[in-house]
């Protein structure tokens, strides 16, 4: 099913001789349960263009539908039920709330969405790798772990799109890749699409899609490594790798995982 239509949407900043074109043009469509990478340098509207999905931002002109129905731009009101129902989002800096643990930033995220159940809250916690740390507030966590309660947070919202801005730019190579393991298993086991902005090309093997942007226009739209074969084979050697230097606990909660994938890419492949 379609989640995103877009068409000949464009955003302006400036008026005249200094009106510059984020965006230019941009028509896109996204189904459900993609995980998209958008790559592009420095200016090229990758960040205006997840601000415009997330009526964040109003777009100067062109058509945006999510879920078949237009989105609010008009109203400020409308923008943010919008937002509030329907997209999460996770930036470079993790904007957690000092004064709350883990569970409660979970749970407050919950209530916000019209919804609170701490078991529920406590398994998302510990699907991204937090069980037994929640208790535990920002400034006893790591950068990577903090980046994994902003996930679990947006988890419990139960979004239809998942956006993030340069989600790991903080962070070293190692705890990079495994936010983008967590991140990526985590949205196909709750079925939300996703759309990631990045500038390390390496994570677009973490994507079924990748999108690249450049001076406002989308330049380019190929399949992601994940939607591969050849890609779901190499993940699965890559938590078999996993698997082995772990002990006999995390061998038996990996173990099925990558079984299933083997059996997925050997059936994809005939």
């Amino acid at each position: 099913m379609e989640l995103i239509r877009i068409k000949n949407l464009s955003r302006y900043f400036g008026q005249g001789e200094h009106e510059v074109k984020a965006l230019d043009n941009i028509d896109l469509s996204v189904k459900e349960g993609e995980i998209i990478a958008m790559l592009g340098p420095s200016g090229s509207g990758k960040t205006t263009l997840l601000n415009c999905i997330s009526a964040i931002d109003k777009p100067t002109s062109g058509e945006y539908y999510f879920r078949e129905q237009g989105v609010p731009r008009e109203k400020s009101e409308e923008m943010t039920t919008f937002r509030r129902e329907n997209i999460g989002y996770i930036f470079q800096f993790f904007n957690l709330l000092s004064d709350l643990t883990a569970l409660e930033y979970v749970l407050l995220l919950q209530q916000i969405s019209g919804q609170s159940n701490e078991e529920e809250a406590r398994s998302i916690l510990a699907s991204v790798g937090l069980e037994g740390m929640e208790d535990r507030f920002p400034s006893e966590l790591s950068g990577g772990e903090q980046q994994r309660v902003a996930i679990a947070g947006n988890l419990a919202k139960k979004p239809h799109l998942l956006l993030g801005d340069e989600l790991t730019g903080n962070l070293d190579s190692e705890t990079t890749r495994q936010i983008m393991k967590v991140l990526s298993k985590a949205c196909k086991e709750h079925g939300i699409t996703t759309i990631f902005v990045t500038h390390d090309r390496s994570l677009c093997k973490y994507a079924t899609r990748v999108l690249k942007l450049d001076s406002g226009r989308l330049i380019s739209d190929e399949v992601g490594e994940m939607a591969t074969a050849s890609g779901a084979v190499k993940s699965a050697v890559e938590d078999a790798t996993e698997l082995v230097k772990g002990g006999i606990s995390k061998a038996e909660k990996m173990l099925s995982n990558v079984v299933n994938k083997v059996k997925d890419a050997i059936s994809e492949k005939e």
